[in-house]
């Protein structure tokens, strides 16, 4: 060519590593050509390098055209010249090979630990023994087993509070970021979404760092948006930054979970010992990279996607000042096969959770349960012992286990129950208003212990409730009138065509009167169920208490919309519920005793009262030979009478002109317990065989007249058996009273045998409660609370839980109702005849009557 061209020419220095391997501008055999550069192949470096990127997920492994081109001539790079950047590339590559190690393959990550392990004279970075100079730290060393040493011997020298002036509640994330090709970006602080893939509000990504926060979020991402917001990946190595006691700035390292690494072909990540884990450092959000086969520039046959990070934290064990192990981050890789980014999508989540130590918890919880079991088993066999005395029976039967059995089912659920709910009391007073931070809440998996007790006191519960209702259905109550005939009629005798005088009939209504009235206030309760409902979901979704149940730190009952809402903890949902339902249905009790049965109203009362003014006692066996009994008999002598002769009665009684109402002369002393002697009991059951003989085989039955009859006299039969009773006529069936002792009443038990004589106990408290539901509030308000809190553990809606609680009541006190009407399962004795009779579906009301 003329020289006239000359200016077209010019020189370009070799690059050096040509000069160095082969002194000339050419790389000729059997010099390495790799990455533009020019290395010797008389040096011990590896020259079969396997560039392939695996991918697990998918079950395959292909040659990545990224690996092709710069996994060699960055490692030769690394080894021969030591050059940073290079060290930083290989370190990338391996990353992106997800940190798996195979000792029989020369791939990414084998090189670089070919390298670490051949440079083992050079000095370390920061003392760390895992980080050596110009070379990028990828791992907690090469050993499995280190992972309960760096995760849990060292403690951050800093606290962490929630209140106070020093307080400290905010984790300090930043991170170093390197391209791919190994050059160090910048440093940056992990708010504003880095690591998160979710778009959201800067507020509600930056509360991922706020201390005692538990964080969830999850998303879907079409994978074209994926492709455009990262063509080439980003890779970080994350520190805490923290201040010590003498305000001094640090970071620490953050080691990293890698769920897809692979150590000889196993995930070793993936065991629940973390004796087997191999920590790592260094991550990446999305790879589109490494997944193209031939061309960088064409799109990537595959994608790996980090769909979940996790950061944990975990509180050190007996801390009082709020002092943490290192943070972890776990992250788990997707590998997706691209077809068509358009119409794909992955899930992708980001959490933060906050864990402690729960064994110390869980002992004294066990303690906890060991002597208050020990307590329910003394407790049933006291009251095991009592309803024995009261059936009369000293034997020891299969009977007597099963009554044990099922008596230890309901104080064994009041067990679980206490238990449950100063467990979930504990976590909620001590997390949310504690200072220097000494507690975390449990996690979801170290909640399933306590929500497996509430489940077992629900259950336990509902077979007590179910007891106490069969129990109840089984009673005999019999209603003694004591009115006598006022005079004699004349009366027309059928058939014969004359009249003879009879005995004035005494009016049955009275008693119909008082059995009804008896049914109204069989689910009287002391408090109002509706009202109970209505003002606990009040407190709870208006008031805004369900948010101190958030797995946050904040104590407030408002939470801003914009803010970030942290999940539910189930542990505080079931204390939150339980405080408030417990708390408003003690209030309505107090105010019930207190003021409502005192100035407007008291029904139990009232029955007793309505009893001496109809001139009728009941007289009511729960056990073979014990039950309750009161006394109503009129002082006045006779109750079937005119307004006028009823107001003068009530008038004189007023004025204390009469004598008092009690069984007892001189006393006011209306309600007994009563303990009756086996002699009584057989007497009472001849006079009650003779009613239900009509339930014999049908060769013994009579007509349907003569056994109504037959009842009617069976009925007057008993009524004048028991008056005489009541009486004293019967010298050889008599009764005393007395007394309880302090300790019968504690125990709630007799000590004292009906041998020969019945006894008759003074009961002030009207205990005859005992079988409706005003006696058993305790167990009906827990056991409403129990099924509240089961539907809203299952649901986490305290609106639906509140609805089926209320449908629940309503189901249940109407078959008490229905149980315990005349025509239910109680005994009635001598008005089941004429109020079921009554109760027939005849549209005639004198056809139904006449039926009758």
């Amino acid at each position: 060519m003329p020289l006239s061209h000359w200016p077209y020419f010019r020189c370009i220095q070799c690059e050096p590593t040509f000069i160095n391997t082969s002194r000339s501008c050419t790389c000729s055999a059997p010099n390495i050509l790799t990455g533009g550069l020019c290395f010797s192949s008389t040096g011990n470096f590896p020259s079969r390098v396997i560039s392939s990127a695996r991918y697990g997920d998918l079950g395959m492994s292909f040659t990545s055209e990224w690996f092709v081109k710069y996994l060699q001539s960055s490692a030769a790079a690394c080894w021969v010249y030591a050059n940073l950047t290079s060290c930083q590339a290989l370190g990338n590559m391996c990353v992106m090979n997800m940190n798996s190690y195979d000792s029989t393959t020369f791939d990414a990550c084998r090189l670089f630990q070919f390298i670490f392990e051949n440079t083992a004279g050079l000095r370390t970075v920061h003392s760390i023994s895992f980080w050596r100079q110009n070379l990028p730290w990828l791992f907690y060393g090469d050993q499995l087993g280190l992972g309960p040493q760096v995760l849990s011997t060292t403690p951050l020298p800093t606290n962490f509070s929630f209140k106070g002036e020093n307080q400290n509640r905010k984790l300090k994330f930043v991170a170093a970021s390197y391209d791919v090709r190994g050059n160090f970006l910048k440093w940056q602080t992990l708010e504003g979404g880095i690591l998160q893939l979710c778009p959201d509000t800067e507020t509600r990504l930056n509360a991922a760092y706020s201390f005692g926060t538990t964080y969830q979020q999850n998303c879907e991402i079409p994978l074209s948006k994926i492709l455009t917001d990262f063509p080439s990946p980003i890779f970080y190595d994350v520190y805490l930054e923290y201040t010590d006691e003498n305000q001094h700035q640090y970071i620490w390292a953050v080691p990293v979970l890698n769920l897809n690494l692979q150590y000889n072909k196993i995930f070793v990540n993936q065991d629940s010992s973390s004796s087997k884990w191999l920590l790592t450092r260094r991550i990446f959000l999305v790879d589109a990279l490494s997944g193209r086969e031939n061309d960088l520039g064409s799109q990537p046959r595959l994608i790996r996607i980090a769909t979940q990070i996790s950061l944990s934290i975990h509180l050190v064990p007996n801390t009082k000042n709020g002092n943490i192990y290192p943070p972890l981050i776990t992250i788990a890789y997707s590998d997706i096969d691209v077809t068509d980014p358009s119409s794909q999508s992955v899930k992708v989540s980001f959490s933060v959770k906050y864990e402690m130590n729960q064994g110390e918890a869980q002992v004294q919880t066990d303690i906890a349960l060991g002597v208050l079991g020990g307590l329910a088993v003394l407790s049933s066999l006291l009251k095991t012992a009592g309803w024995k005395r009261r059936i009369g029976s000293p034997m020891i039967d299969l009977q007597t286990v099963m009554k044990f059995l099922v008596y230890y089912a309901g104080d064994l659920a009041n067990v679980f129950f206490i238990i449950t709910v100063g467990t979930g009391l504990y976590w909620l007073i001590f997390f949310k208003a504690q200072k220097s931070i000494s507690v975390l809440l449990p996690v979801p998996a170290q909640e399933e212990r306590l929500v497996t007790y509430v489940g077992c006191a629900f259950a336990l519960k509902a077979l007590q409730f179910l007891h106490k209702l069969i129990s109840q259905i089984t009673i005999d109550i019999f209603f003694i009138d004591w009115e006598r005939p006022k005079g004699k009629v004349l009366k027309a005798v059928e058939g014969e065509g004359g009249v003879r005088s009879a005995t004035v009939p005494v009016s049955i209504w009275r008693t119909y009167f008082v059995a009804n009235e008896w049914n109204e206030i069989q689910t009287v309760r002391k408090i109002n169920p509706l009202f109970q409902i209505l003002t606990v979901l009040f407190f709870l979704e208006v008031v805004g208490f369900k948010n101190l149940a958030l797995m946050d730190s904040s104590s407030s009952l408002s939470r801003s919309p914009a803010s970030y809402i942290a999940p539910y903890s189930r542990i505080l949902r079931y204390a939150v519920s339980t405080a408030l339902w417990l708390v408003i249905g003690i209030i309505q009790i107090m105010f019930f005793a207190v003021f409502y049965e005192r100035f407007i109203e008291d029904k139990i009362r009232q029955f007793v009262d309505l009893c001496c003014m109809s001139n009728i006692s009941v007289f009511l066996l729960s056990h073979k030979c014990f039950g309750y009994y009161i006394h109503g008999r009129s002082v006045h002598g006779h109750a079937d009478t005119n307004m006028e002769e009823m107001n003068m009665n009530l008038k004189r009684e007023a004025e204390n002109l009469c004598s008092q109402r009690g069984l007892v002369p001189n006393t006011d002393g209306q309600t007994f317990q009563i303990a009756i002697s086996s002699q009584m009991r057989q007497h009472y059951d001849r006079i009650h065989d003779t009613l239900t003989r009509k339930n014999g085989p049908a060769r013994l039955l009579s007509s349907s007249a003569s056994t109504f009859e037959q009842s009617i006299k069976a009925y007057h039969t008993m009524n004048k058996f028991l008056g005489s009773f009541i009486d004293h006529v019967h010298k050889e069936m008599d009764y005393f009273i007395k007394d309880k002792l302090l300790l019968e009443r504690i125990l709630g038990m007799e000590f004292m045998e009906p041998m020969e004589k019945s006894i008759f106990y003074n009961d002030e408290g009207y205990s005859f409660s005992s079988v409706l539901y005003y006696g058993n509030e305790a167990t009906l308000l827990i056991f409403d609370l129990l099924f509240f809190c089961v539907v809203d553990l299952a649901c986490q809606n305290f609106v639906l839980a509140a609805f089926l609680t209320y449908l629940q009541q309503e189901k249940k006190k109407k078959h008490f109702n229905q149980l315990h009407s005349p025509s239910g399962s109680v005994k009635y004795w001598g008005i089941v005849e004429g109020i079921s009779c009554l109760s027939k579906r005849e549209k005639n009301p004198v056809r139904r009557y006449l039926n009758c």
